[in-house]
């Protein structure tokens, strides 16, 4: 059985097709890289023997880049990996090597950087065509097995490639020269003179405001994609400046992507994106990063504006993650499958007809036509195309709206929506489910904890603290070598790969939430630690900033970035949570890292605010005014939780906590936070610190007053910086 395909012990067999015998990749621990090991393609993984041979052999190198719940890289791989006739000819002409995008995603990087330099565009199946030494020439996305639709196929391009490497490789290895040297530059380019003020801000949510789509929600045109990200900046730019815009854009975007098909109506979580511009035809693969940020913007977002719908959506992501993507030891996996027995979306699709079955006639018909379920169908497999009778389910109106067409009470309506939900959802079980992508890497896990960790603080709910507590105890346990180092992927027991920036910078954002919702000083201790290696291994000391592979690794180019794609980038987030630990630990030197941060990239980011969105949440923050907030008590005292939860409970973004405990004279804090050592309590009751610049208000143990002081500060004259 197709390891990357047997997850499900239910799940039927993938129609059989006879197997080559296996190849290098079989050694591997991926479930991308295993799918393709019994290809007749003559696969290596990444490494030194790969290169050697093709050096040896005088060939080129064909690197396809993929991951396991992409699509496009399923059908190439059935298609043209899986083909003979294909894979002889890679064989005789390429040394071919497959990485996971995932595993590796410092490869995948700078080859995505060398498509865009040599195409204008990049994509996944990533297909690179590359010198011995790892300089690429050619570069595409999805490449079909025979040329059709204007589209070259690898049946006609690779004699044509072979052609010209025969007779031309100097001017292809030129070429490659050029590409590499041009990233080198990119990457090693000294600070420019650009300042950046709050104007920047203003700037990113006026061009925000330019492309929202007021009737459907999000940004521009399809493809739709969540980016949580900037969710988040507009929320925090909402509560900076009381622009009411911004608070509206979020909350129409969260609320459409709620209803659309973009969300898992039966089983909740989050698809990929939307291929439509009404979120309601999604790219069916569920990412666990997407659900750990939009955790984060739902949680963030229903502090903001009291929205219960916003929480009850964080905690349907939630569930839909501690039930099917939490591993044993407490990690998380990577990512479920867009595809399931052969067909993309095949397991969230209903029809009319199935729907009756499950519910009947008469709960039948309510159902489909509150979810918009009907006889010909609303999914099409191709834009434009039939429909299928399928149809993906969405909730386009609310349910009050709906129970006043039914004549019943909002209430009722709820009660037989979940109840008929209950139903699909135990009869979708019996399909074939998607393939799981059961690797557990430290980037993706790091957000997760650190969603959990917020929504705990918010919910008050100890069950979230404890997965996230379990989740960062197995990191920390399974992914760091004898030295202290991150390391990147853990699967079947064995961890391994250097670990990026991103496994660094997220480790130290989630380390301090989950300081923030538990109080146990060790968390603060290790991100101090983990920021020391960070520096010591990641860090241009020529210009500045952090490069996204170690000084150890093997990567050609070391990029350096802070342009925020699908998640944020490591540059933005180190930027941040470093200068959070800063103020958490009064340690200048954090502080100082972070602000040379923001100059490395303000030239950058001036050009394109938008794009550096979670780089400019990071900016607001430091702009300031931003608070520490010291709460000495008792721990678990009445009135110590009264403060604590009256933080909680209201939207104070630009605020830190840390708790000193006074039932013990030298508290764990006070070794790691050494100004907390003379913080005490007024008259024996839970009394808080408001400070700001480490400059602190009378002390209060009034939990209203100090919430007072944090929001009465007056906004200092705008710095530029």
């Amino acid at each position: 059985m197709n390891p990357a395909r047997g997850h499900d012990p239910k799940a039927p067999e993938a129609p059989v097709r006879e197997e080559a015998p296996p190849n290098r990749l079989i050694h591997e621990q991926s479930p991308y890289l295993l799918q393709h090991a019994h290809n007749p393609v003559d696969w290596y993984p990444w490494g030194k023997e790969a290169f050697l041979k093709a050096q040896e052999e005088g060939k080129p190198i064909f690197l396809s880049i993929g991951y396991s719940a992409c699509h496009w890289c399923h059908v190439m791989e059935e298609e043209s990996f899986a083909d003979p006739q294909v894979a002889k000819l890679l064989n005789a002409v390429f040394i071919c090597i497959k990485v996971d995008r995932e595993e590796r995603p410092d490869i995948d990087q700078v080859y995505m950087a060398a498509a865009h330099a040599l195409t204008g565009a990049g994509g996944w199946p990533l297909t690179i065509f590359m010198t011995p030494d790892l300089k690429p020439f050619f570069a595409a996305s999805y490449i079909p097995k025979e040329s059709r639709y204007g589209m070259t196929g690898l049946l006609d391009l690779i004699p044509r490639i072979s052609k010209i490497w025969q007779g031309q490789r100097q001017e292809l290895e030129h070429a490659g020269d050029q590409v590499l040297e041009a990233l080198q530059s990119e990457a090693h380019t000294p600070p420019g003179g650009s300042k950046l003020s709050e104007a920047i801000l203003d700037e990113a949510y006026e061009t925000f405001f330019r492309i929202f789509d007021g009737e459907n929600g999000g940004f521009g045109d399809a493809p739709k994609f969540p980016a949580p990200h900037n969710l988040i900046f507009l929320l925090r730019y909402g509560n900076r400046t009381g622009k009411e815009p911004a608070y509206t854009m979020v909350e129409k975007t969260l609320h459409a992507m709620r209803g659309g098909g973009i969300f898992d109506q039966i089983g909740y979580g989050f698809h990929r994106y939307s291929t439509d511009a009404e979120w309601l035809v999604p790219h069916f693969e569920k990412m666990l990063y997407d659900q750990a940020l939009l955790v984060m913007a739902y949680t963030e977002a229903y502090l903001a504006t009291g929205r219960e719908e916003f929480a009850r959506t964080a905690r349907e992501v939630i569930a839909y993650v501690l039930r099917e993507m939490t591993d044993p030891g407490g990690g998380f996996y990577s990512a479920e499958d867009a595809d399931s027995e052969g067909e993309e979306g095949k397991f969230y699709l209903w029809t009319k007809a199935e729907i009756l079955q499950v519910l009947g006639e008469e709960d039948g018909e309510r159902f489909s036509r509150i979810f918009g379920a009907t006889d010909p169908g609303n999914y099409r497999e191709q834009p434009g195309g039939r429909r299928t009778g399928k149809n993906v389910l969405r909730l386009r109106r609310p349910l009050a709206s709906w129970a006043h067409e039914f004549s019943t009470s909002e209430e009722d309506l709820a009660w037989f929506v979940e109840g008929a939900r209950r139903k699909l959802f135990v009869a979708r079980e019996e399909r074939g489910r998607p393939a799981k992508d059961d690797k557990i890497l430290t980037d993706y896990n790091a957000l997760m904890i650190a969603a959990l960790a917020r929504a705990a603080r918010v919910f008050d709910d100890p069950e979230y603290l404890a997965a996230a507590e379990r989740a960062a105890a197995f990191v920390l346990e399974n992914l760091r070598l004898p030295d202290r180092r991150l390391l990147h992927r853990y699967r079947n027991g064995e961890a391994g790969l250097a670990a990026t920036l991103d496994d660094y910078a997220f480790m130290l954002w989630a380390l301090i939430e989950v300081y923030e919702a538990s109080f146990s000083p060790g968390y603060l201790k290790t991100a101090t630690e983990l920021s020391r290696d960070l520096v010591a291994h990641y860090w241009d000391c020529s210009h500045g900033g952090f490069f996204f592979a170690p000084d150890d690794g093997d990567t050609p180019v070391r990029q350096k970035t802070a342009y925020d794609g699908a998640i944020p980038s490591g540059n933005s987030t180190a930027m941040y949570a470093l200068f959070v630990l800063g103020r958490m630990t009064a340690n200048l030197e954090l502080e100082e890292t972070a602000n040379r941060i923001r100059h490395v990239f303000a030239d950058a980011v001036r050009e394109a605010p938008t794009a550096y969105s979670y780089f400019l949440t990071g900016l607001e923050f430091m702009l300031g005014p931003n608070f520490e907030v010291i709460v000495a008590g008792v721990p678990g005292a009445e009135d110590t939780r009264a403060m604590v939860s009256v933080i909680r409970s209201h939207y104070t973004p630009d605020a830190v906590v840390i708790f000193r405990p006074t039932d013990e004279e030298e508290p764990e804090i006070t070794r790691i936070a050494g100004f907390t050592r003379d913080i005490v309590t007024i008259e024996g009751r839970a009394t808080a610190y408001v400070c700001t610049n480490y400059a602190c208000d009378i002390p209060t143990t009034d939990p209203d007053e100090m919430l007072r002081l944090m929001r009465s500060t007056q906004k200092p004259p705008e710095p530029v910086i």
